[in-house]
């Protein structure tokens, strides 16, 4: 059996756990700049509030309905998230995190009574925990789990878990579930079902072998099986490395001043390089970028890029830097108005053999210098060390709703007065 525990509306929770005096009172999220909406309560789906509406469309609704807004606090999301995961270690050692607010959890092997309280206890014990809650899918497949947390979210009788396993249930649900919401049906494949007559997760189970392969190649093959109820998607304690990394943020005004504009870059490297060295990769090309408003038209326009070879694969924070510094000085115009930029990591690998050119010595006071940089971030926050080439090395986006860190800042801690 495996489960998939989904936080509901997770950012807007995590806002909530401090604000409980919002709990059952409309709640949104807004993206990078405050420009649409990413997360949002029951109570603010329910005003009509979509996923991905501009704040600036939306304002009529949020003021006349007194919505609560909020900036995205990736920092305070992300130590929520781990909080969450660290509840769901209590009940399996093997937990795999999909996403920021979704998780399997491998159930093989263990002795469950009741599969239906396990998942209604996973939900109390991390809204208990945390304060976030959760909806539980237990299912014999991955993608049967997803559906089954899905359920819980649908009909609150369910208290938060939902056991599903009876072949007539699994086929009752299956009957209604859209095929374009099932787990690994992209785009793509839904508009070809759409025209082949398929319209729900039962139809497709009803399909050919012979089609599903021929039509839809393994991927689809995979996730017609476990439609069915057998397991196909392996299940993974640790996390692939990703093949390329990307940092790049809009700015919240035009960036007119070379300065301003390499230090974002080099924020930008700077935090790509944390990302690489978390996964143990080593970068050998970069991919540095800029691109003016594009809305502006009366501005003049520009997209530019430019690739970078390192001369041998690194994951040094100096090295890196400044490449990106070097980089941003080039392709600078000072005519232009830029409105976003970007580093990305477009080649790496895992291993990396020394050049015979190098000096041993040189290389291992980068590693020593990089190691430091780790251990001082991590010990006292990502913005406590940095190079005098990246400013405050902060990401320069409008904010205007942002809550406190409260979880990952000493200065942001709640204060609780007792009389």
């Amino acid at each position: 059996m495996y489960a998939l525990a989904d936080c509901n509306n997770f950012f807007a929770s995590c806002e909530r756990v401090f604000r409980p005096e919002l709990n059952g009172k409309p709640v949104i999220v807004l993206s990078n700049n405050d420009g649409c909406a990413i997360a949002r309560s029951n109570e603010a789906k329910a005003l009509g509030i979509k996923m991905g509406d501009p704040y600036f469309k939306i304002k009529p609704i949020i003021e006349a309905n007194h919505v609560a807004v909020f900036s995205s606090n990736f920092p305070l999301y992300g130590d929520m998230s781990r909080r969450v995961q660290e509840v769901l270690r209590m009940f399996s050692p093997a937990v795999e995190p999909y996403s920021i607010d979704e998780s399997f959890l491998d159930l093989s092997g263990l002795e469950v009574a009741d599969f239906q309280a396990l998942a209604q206890e996973i939900s109390r014990t991390c809204l208990r925990y945390t304060a976030i809650p959760l909806s539980v899918g237990i299912a014999p497949s991955k993608t049967l789990a997803k559906i089954a947390s899905k359920l819980c979210k649908q009909y609150p009788r369910l208290e938060g878990g939902c056991y599903m396993y009876r072949p007539q249930d699994i086929e009752k649900v299956l009957r209604r579930f859209p095929v374009q919401d099932v787990w690994g049906i992209g785009r793509r494949s839904a508009r070809r079902l759409a025209d082949m007559g398929i319209r729900t997760a039962w139809d497709y189970t009803q399909l050919p072998e012979t089609t599903v392969r021929k039509v839809f190649n393994l991927p689809g093959f995979r996730t017609w099986k476990e439609l069915q109820g057998t397991p196909c998607i392996q299940f993974e304690d640790m996390l692939e490395p990703k093949q390329s990394i990307c940092v790049s943020r809009s700015f919240s005004h035009d960036v007119r001043a070379l300065d301003e504009f390499v230090e974002q870059i080099t924020t930008f490297a700077g935090k790509a390089v944390e990302k690489l060295r978390a996964q143990g990769s080593f970068a050998l090309e970069m991919a540095v970028f800029a691109m003016t408003n594009r809305f502006k038209e009366n501005l003049p326009q520009s997209n530019e890029g430019r690739y970078v070879m390192f001369p041998e694969a690194t994951q040094d924070y100096r090295t890196i830097v400044t490449t990106a510094a070097e980089t941003a000085r080039i392709i600078f115009h000072p005519e232009l108005a830029y409105k976003k930029g970007g580093v990305v990591f477009t080649k790496m690998e895992q291993t990396h053999t020394p050049s015979l050119f190098d000096k041993p010595e040189d290389a291992e006071r980068e590693a020593r210098l990089s190691a430091s940089i780790d251990h001082i971030k991590k010990s006292f926050g990502e913005e406590s060390l940095l190079f005098g080439i990246q400013g405050d090395g902060k990401f320069h986006m409008a904010q205007d709703f942002k809550s406190p860190h409260y979880t990952t800042r000493w200065s942001d801690l709640p204060s609780v007065s007792v009389k």
